[in-house]
């Protein structure tokens, strides 16, 4: 039976949050009523997941293979590295390799991403096609005019499920054609770039010179729906989350639990403490409640959270985002299915 609740925050994950009762708080950033409870609890298994953001059609119906995809490659092989960090446990070669491949994961996984990249394709996905294309038809010509064979460019994995088709049609001038190129933006291509990054562009996280930070006393590391940072810092006023997986500079972290916490900074030595300062800690607070999309989590309700993100209040724009992802499965399944019936015609 296909997974239908994917959870883009694992129950794995989310659970060291959860108290002696089992339950996670959450802070809501949008909501409907400015009388709602400003924190509320719930099990690891209720919250931290969206109704068929994974699912995909094939030929023969729903696949929740991205699903089971992210569990048996990136969720269950770290669940006993967890517990080492937890203990502070010397950690080996491998140990280190699945944190870092999970919180790669959980850094492409996520609503927030979602949404980042399909703003982003809107913008700039059909000039860049439109470029290719012409590129590649000058190839064609110039392969051709001179007799000289195209080199076979190197296969791209998965090439089977980009959601493009190529459209060739004949022209008015019967020696040559019309070659148009259309994607779809939406699932598909967001779950296929997904995969990309996770099996090719992550080993540029393996290079890097990582610490387990545990936070100070008195504090506890929070968490979120959006749970990596990749920061670009200059001052505490000028800073964005726009940093890169190999861009040198770029603060990368993601908590591990409310004491440990995965850290680096890309071209720069690991840090020589073990424990962050109270300074730090408040820095990475900070930017862990801002960089979350929709929940902030912890094992407590931290009053710190409101004065750093202001919840916003608003009926129409929490309607709006709840009938979006109402309409997101069988619109996308549409579009997939379109997909699926144009390459078999």
């Amino acid at each position: 039976m296909t997974k239908r609740d994917n959870h883009y925050v694992p129950d794995s994950y989310l659970k060291r949050w959860a108290g002696g009762d089992g339950k996670v708080w959450a802070y809501r950033i949008l909501v409907s009523h400015a009388n709602e409870r400003l924190w509320k609890s719930y099990s690891s298994k209720s919250i931290g997941y969206q109704k068929h953001l994974y699912t995909r059609m094939v030929a023969g119906g729903e696949s929740d293979a991205i699903e089971n995809w992210f569990e048996s490659e990136f969720e269950t092989p770290v669940s006993s590295v967890f517990q080492r960090v937890v203990a502070d446990e010397v950690l080996s070669a491998e140990d280190w390799r699945l944190l870092i491949r999970f919180l790669a994961a959980q850094d492409v996984r996520t609503p927030a991403n979602l949404i980042e990249r399909l703003r982003q394709w809107g913008e700039v996905l059909p000039k860049l096609m439109d470029e290719s294309l012409a590129r590649s038809v000058r190839k064609l010509k110039k392969a051709k005019r001179t007799g000289i064979p195209l080199s076979m460019a190197s296969p791209i994995e998965d090439l089977d499920q980009f959601p493009a088709r190529t459209l060739i049609r004949p022209s008015e001038n019967e020696k040559e054609a019309v070659v148009q190129v259309e994607a779809t933006i939406g699932r598909s291509l967001w779950l296929w770039s997904v995969k990309h990054l996770l099996t090719s562009t992550l080993n540029a996280l393996h290079k890097h010179n990582w610490t387990i930070l545990r936070s100070p006393p008195g504090i506890e590391w929070l968490t979120s729906d959006n749970p990596v940072v990749r920061l670009n810092y200059q001052t505490a006023d000028v800073f964005d989350f726009k940093g890169g997986w190999d861009r040198l500079g770029t603060v990368i972290f993601m908590p591990l639990s409310p004491t440990h916490l995965l850290y680096t900074q890309v071209g720069s030595e690991p840090l020589k403490e073990r424990t962050a300062s109270l300074f730090l800690a408040a820095q990475i607070q900070r930017f862990t409640i801002e960089h979350a999309h929709r929940y902030v989590f912890g094992r407590s309700a931290d009053r710190q959270v409101a004065l750093w993100r202001p919840r916003t209040v608003n009926r129409d724009a929490v309607h709006a985002e709840a009938e979006q992802w109402r309409n997101w499965h069988p619109e996308q399944s549409e579009a997939e299915l379109e997909m699926l019936r144009s390459r078999a015609g």
